[in-house]
């Protein structure tokens, strides 16, 4: 199953505003693109050599599993998604910030 219809009120239920909260999750969602993205460049700088030849990069079998891994993960939208339903994202708002101040 590739589309999920969600319910608009779960995603106002802590901010009261839907705008707001689509912002936090796309924030979150870019938080963990980043998170992934320097994870694999971490595993793959372990294969990085500066004498590939054309055979070696054909032959790398551990490479390529980690790259179907990384492939077949969710997107990180959906992972914001979950994370902010669930209740795992923190958030503030600065403008409720200064006006208690």
């Amino acid at each position: 199953m590739t589309t999920q219809t969600r319910d608009l009120r779960e995603f106002d239920r802590d901010t009261g505003n839907i705008y707001q909260s689509v912002v936090i999750i796309s924030k979150r969602a870019n938080q963990v693109g980043q998170e992934t993205k320097e994870e694999l460049n971490a595993k793959l700088e372990e294969f990085a050599s500066s004498t590939d030849n054309l055979e070696e990069v054909f032959e790398n079998r551990e490479q390529i599993e980690i790259a179907k891994y990384y492939e077949q993960l969710p997107k990180p939208s959906l992972i914001a998604i979950s994370q902010f339903l669930s209740g795992e994202v923190y958030y503030r708002v600065p403008e409720s910030e200064k006006d208690a101040g």
